[in-house]
């Protein structure tokens, strides 16, 4: 899969975790997670990600705040193990509705199914997400270290700092390092 094409898949799964997120997740298990995505359309990725309980509060609290601020509508519902969330949310001016299953323990694996669909119905997709717990993080990864299909390393960490991705060209004026 393209580089394009993985970005795209990596925008919508944001999109519909951002939803999701924001409902206060349990924290996974600290450790490198093998996340597989594949959305309706047949795109799939598959990541490695090295997390810590510091990282997914990090990426909770950005996601909660992103949701609340861009979703008019938020029912959480837990059962369980399962967590369902109904959203209504407006991104890039466009409404659309979302219904999301989260279930697992998050200490050994977890599921979350997203399907969402723009105004009057159009566009559904549906995004499923599993995950399982590979075990510690190399020696060489730390806590936000994502690895793409590719083998291509960046921290989501150090991105959300506005430190460049690995490989992309520096800021104007900032000298490349």
């Amino acid at each position: 899969m393209g580089r394009i094409a993985v970005a795209l898949l990596l925008l919508v799964v944001g999109v519909g975790v951002a939803a999701a997120a924001g409902a206060e997740l349990p924290a996974r298990k600290a450790g490198l997670w093998q996340v597989d995505t594949a959305i309706s359309a047949g795109k799939s990725v598959s990541i490695k990600k090295c997390v810590d309980a510091q990282t997914d509060q990090t990426m909770q609290t950005s996601a909660g705040a992103a949701s609340q601020r861009d979703c008019s509508k938020r029912e959480v519902q837990k059962t369980g193990d399962t967590i369902t969330i109904d959203s209504v949310c407006t991104i890039a001016g466009k409404t659309r509705t979302a219904h999301a299953v989260i279930s697992g323990d998050f200490s050994s694996a977890y599921t979350m199914t997203i399907t969402s669909q723009g105004d009057g119905g159009t566009g559904q997709r549906t995004v499923t997400t599993t995950a399982k717990w590979l075990g510690p993080c190399a020696a060489d990864q730390k806590p936000g270290d994502t690895i793409m299909p590719n083998g291509m390393k960046m921290n989501v960490l150090e991105m959300q700092k506005g430190a460049p991705a690995p490989g992309a060209p520096a800021a104007s004026g900032t000298p490349a390092q």
